[in-house]
């Protein structure tokens, strides 16, 4: 059985050393979870939020301690800017710390952000994603439909129901799992555990039918038109510079040719210009 941990920011309120992610806060939150969980080492320990009031240098060194002392196996963060993700890592391989695994974040269909910065990292350095809420707050469990109320959960109330965006894709979604005979949620976190590298959904029920539907997407294989449909309803809008790095990168840097399978189209200016080699 995998044991996982997070450490958080504060254990104790009022205390402004009773958390965040320095030496004595990460060792001492451990100790805590170990004691709750009843054993003595854990095969994971996540940072849960980034610590902007201690450098990173102390919070991995801290962390390859306890991997060498035996208390934990594996180190992963979450929540956490890709930049400092980036350099959390970087500082782990220069220095011969044990590096970051994995990365818990927000990703679903109606959730893509994180293909910006961090998924693409998580990709280049081998490390797992680890998606929550991976069907939206419930959005993507199938009981959404739209005009229709849904009355049975406490999240409408927190978080409110799904948009008209939303409903696009929830709907796109939905006629999938009918042509499949699968649930909704089956065919979202089929979807992505599609996504390129290594993606393991979190999964969380309420109730055993809430279960079942979740496991079916293991039984769930997608067909690439469908995974296309659904890349195409769900397509993100993410921040600068990501959108440099797609169509217009490979235009601009395959010119017309195609390397390593990506096709590119020629930047229009190249078209007018008298360019001779």
């Amino acid at each position: 059985m995998v044991l996982a941990s997070k450490f958080f920011g504060n254990m104790w309120p009022g205390d402004p050393n009773g958390g965040g992610a320095g030496r004595a806060s990460i060792i001492a939150q451990l100790e805590q979870s170990l004691r709750r969980l009843n054993t003595d080492y854990l095969d994971l320990y996540w940072l849960h939020n980034w610590d902007r009031n201690t450098p990173v240098e102390e919070t991995m060194r801290a962390l390859d301690d306890l991997v060498r002392a035996g208390k934990i196996r594996y180190v992963g963060f979450s929540n956490t800017p890709g930049w400092v993700t980036a350099q959390a890592q970087t500082t782990a391989l220069l220095r011969g710390w044990s590096p970051i695994i994995a990365l818990q974040v927000e990703y679903s269909l109606l959730a893509r952000t994180v293909e910006g910065e961090l998924a693409p990292l998580a990709l280049d350095q081998g490390m797992a994603l680890t998606p929550w809420s991976p069907l939206k707050n419930g959005f993507l469990s199938g009981k959404y439909r739209r005009g229709a109320m849904v009355t049975d959960s406490e999240r409408v109330a927190y978080v409110g129901g799904p948009s008209d965006e939303d409903f696009d894709v929830i709907d796109a979604v939905s006629d999938i799992a009918q042509d499949l005979g699968a649930s909704s949620a089956a065919v979202a976190l089929a979807w992505l555990r599609a996504r390129p590298g290594t993606v393991v959904p979190i999964v969380g029920a309420r109730r055993l039918e809430h279960l079942v539907d979740n496991l079916d997407g293991l039984d769930v294989t997608l067909l690439s038109s469908q995974i296309r449909l659904l890349d195409e309803v769900s397509e993100p809008v993410l921040n600068y510079p990501a959108p440099m790095h797609g169509a217009q990168r490979a235009m601009l840097q395959f010119a017309g040719t195609t390397v390593d399978g990506e096709e590119s189209t020629v930047y229009p200016p190249l078209l007018s210009m008298d360019v001779r080699y």
